[in-house]
C-alpha cells in the first residue's frame, strides 16, 4: 500500500507553519521542485545536536522517516558539506531546518 503524496512546497509550507506556531524557527534552506521535490528535515534545538532526517522508501511502498545524518561537534564543515553534496545530487530537493525542541514530532505527524 503506497501513500498518498502532498506536493513538496504544501508539506514544506505545513511544517514551516506549525513549528513557528509553536514558537520555533524554521526557514527554507534550499527550494526544490514544487511538486514532486525530495524533502530533507535539518533538526536543531537551539542551533544544537543537528540533525538531518529524510523519508526513505520501504519494502511496503511506504516512505518512513530515518535519520541520515548527526552533526559532528568537532567538524561542524563537514555537515554542511553534506548537504551542499545532495544539493549537487539533486537540484530538486527541498532542505528545510526547523529548530524547536523534540522537533522528531513535527515529522512524525
Amino acid at each position: 500500500m503506497s501513500d498518498v503524496r502532498l506536493p513538496a512546497h504544501l508539506e514544506v509550507s505545513s511544517l514551516i507553519r506549525r513549528v513557528q506556531a509553536e514558537g520555533g524557527f524554521a526557514a527554507v534552506l534550499h527550494k526544490g521542485e514544487r511538486d514532486a521535490g525530495t524533502i530533507l528535515v535539518v533538526l536543531a534545538e537551539n542551533g544544537a545536536n543537528t540533525r538531518l532526517f529524510e523519508r526513505m522508501p520501504q519494502a511496503d511502498g511506504t516512505r518512513q522517516w530515518s535519520l541520515s545524518k548527526t552533526q559532528d561537534t568537532e567538524n561542524n564543515i563537514e555537515f554542511q558539506e553534506y548537504l551542499d553534496r545532495r544539493v549537487s545530487q539533486d537540484r530538486d530537493v527541498w532542505i528545510i531546518e526547523l529548530d524547536i525542541a523534540r522537533g522528531e514530532r513535527f515529522i512524525a505527524e
